[in-house]
This record gives C-alpha cells, sequence and structure tokens, in this order.
C-alpha cells in the first residue's frame, strides 16, 4: 500500500509537514490580492520572449516587432488557458484520492493542494477573459491502456507533476522580467511560490508510487511507461504550439507555421530547456 510506504519514509513524512506548515503560513486570498487593470499595454512583451515559440527561428525574422508582440499577447493567453485546462484535471484526479485507501498520509495536504490549485484556476481564467476575452480550447489528450489501479495513480501523479514543471518554467523566468507588465510578473509570481511546493511534494509521491508499481509490474508494463510518459512529455510542450494563435495573431498559414516550428531545432532547444530538470529526476528514478 502506497500509506504504507510514505509511513515508513521519515524523509517524505518530514517534507509533508513542512510542505502543509507553509501552505498554512503562505496562505492568501486571491480574489484581495490582485488589482486587474482595465488593459494592458499591447505595443510591449505579454511573455518573455524567450519562452514564445517563435523565438530564434527564421520565421521569427520575417515578422515585425508589432508582430511579435501580437503573438507574445495571445501565446500568453494560451498559456494561461492551458493552466486552466491542466488545473482543472488535477483537481478532478485528486479529489478522486482524497481520503481513500492508500493516500490517507498525504490527505491533509491534498486538502491545501485541492484549495490552492482552484485559486490558481480562478486568477488564470480571470487574466484570460478579461484580457484575451476567451480561453483557448483544451487539446486532445494521450491515452493508453492501464490496467491496474496502481499504474494509474502513478500515471496520474505523474501527468501532473510534468505539467506543473512545465509551467513553473515559465513562470519563474516571466515572474522576474521587467519586460512585462507587473500584472502579468505578479500572477507568475505567485503561482512560482505554490508550484515550488506542489513540485517537491509531487516528486516524492511520484518515487513512492512507481517503487509500489514496481514490485509488482512486468517488464513489458514498465517499458508501457516509460512510452506513455515520453509521449506525454511531447504532448505537453507541443500544446504551446497553437495554430489558433497564429491565426488570432494574424500570421498566415499558422498550420503551416505550426508545423515549421515544431520541426525547427529552436523547439528541440526549447523543449530540452523546459523539461531539462524534470527529465533527469524520471530517469533518475528509472520511470523512463
Amino acid at each position: 500500500m502506497v500509506s504504507n510506504l510514505i509511513d515508513q519514509d521519515e524523509r517524505f513524512l518530514g517534507i509533508l509537514n513542512r510542505l502543509t506548515s507553509k501552505s498554512i503560513d503562505d496562505y492568501y486570498n486571491p480574489y484581495q490580492l490582485f488589482e486587474w487593470p482595465d488593459s494592458l499595454p499591447e505595443n510591449m512583451w505579454w511573455m518573455s520572449p524567450e519562452l514564445t515559440t517563435t523565438y530564434g527561428t527564421e520565421a521569427a525574422k520575417r515578422l515585425t516587432e508589432n508582430q511579435l508582440f501580437a503573438l507574445s499577447r495571445h501565446e500568453s493567453i494560451n498559456f494561461y488557458s492551458l493552466n486552466v485546462h491542466g488545473i482543472r484535471e488535477l483537481l478532478i484526479e485528486v479529489t478522486k484520492r482524497i481520503h481513500t485507501s492508500g493516500f490517507e498520509t498525504p490527505s491533509e495536504f491534498f486538502h491545501h493542494f485541492i484549495g490552492e490549485e482552484n485559486e490558481h484556476m480562478w486568477f488564470f481564467a480571470e487574466f484570460c477573459l478579461r484580457y484575451g476575452n476567451k480561453i483557448y480550447r483544451q487539446p486532445g489528450g494521450v491515452n493508453i491502456e492501464i490496467p491496474r489501479s496502481n499504474i494509474e495513480s502513478l500515471l496520474v501523479f505523474v501527468r501532473i507533476l510534468i505539467f506543473e514543471e512545465l509551467v513553473d518554467h515559465f513562470n519563474s523566468k516571466m515572474a522576474l522580467d521587467d519586460r512585462l507588465d507587473d500584472t502579468i510578473r505578479a500572477i507568475n509570481r505567485i503561482h512560482h511560490q505554490d508550484e515550488s511546493r506542489h513540485i517537491a511534494f509531487g516528486r516524492e509521491l511520484v518515487t513512492v508510487l512507481f517503487a509500489d508499481v514496481r514490485k509488482g509490474a512486468s517488464e513489458e508494463e514498465l517499458k508501457d511507461i516509460s512510452t506513455y510518459i515520453r509521449r506525454y512529455l511531447t504532448f505537453s510542450f507541443e500544446s504551446l504550439y497553437n495554430p489558433q494563435v497564429y491565426r488570432d495573431a494574424g500570421m498566415e498559414n499558422p498550420q503551416q507555421l505550426r508545423r515549421e516550428l515544431l520541426d525547427s531545432p529552436q523547439r528541440i532547444e526549447l523543449e530540452k530547456a523546459v523539461f531539462r530538470k524534470t527529465a533527469k529526476y524520471l530517469e533518475k528514478t528509472g520511470i523512463i
């Protein structure tokens, strides 16, 4: 049982207690924290240019500065839309497991996790609707047959961890970027503050879940898990390359542009940078 493994792990229990206490100490009311201006300037970056999908590519050389600003605006809305969809998924999955067999010990932290993520979803959706007048549609998912419940839980929490680490890479950089509006920096800063706790917890939980799975899994099942996770890493990253974003930003042939950007060497480098720590952790634990 997962809870038995956690209860025997003094290090994990210590981390769990510290993270729970920090969630209480760092609590804030997002509905009172943010001041939402009526509009944000359009002739500036809404996302750090180094994080945009065209950065350093041949496609970027064909665009004017104003076009690049417009693209960053729509990519920003897409990024926060991905947060809304990703948080909705993780809230569903964590809520299904709180106070259930195997998850007794981390359930106290789950309460804080669920509360914080619900508030994150609110302020990301608020940003999208105020300044983009839309939430971009959720991209299609990645599916695989999952024959056992403990494998299902492992994959669920690995997906959550991948999503959080991708998002936090962007948050941590944009929180400090003085080329961005203060409102944009603020939501990234606050989210990074909370996500650092969630990632620390997620890595510990995934390690325990994988240890539980590995005890009874066949080599074929472990191979399927690795294949699934690699596919999900690619899917998560490529969701940043949204043809509707390119269309809304006034780009010609948005599907063709997406294909060009996905095939570019800059895409490979950005993906490596985004998932550098994540891949190192997954490889070290033997998950991939």
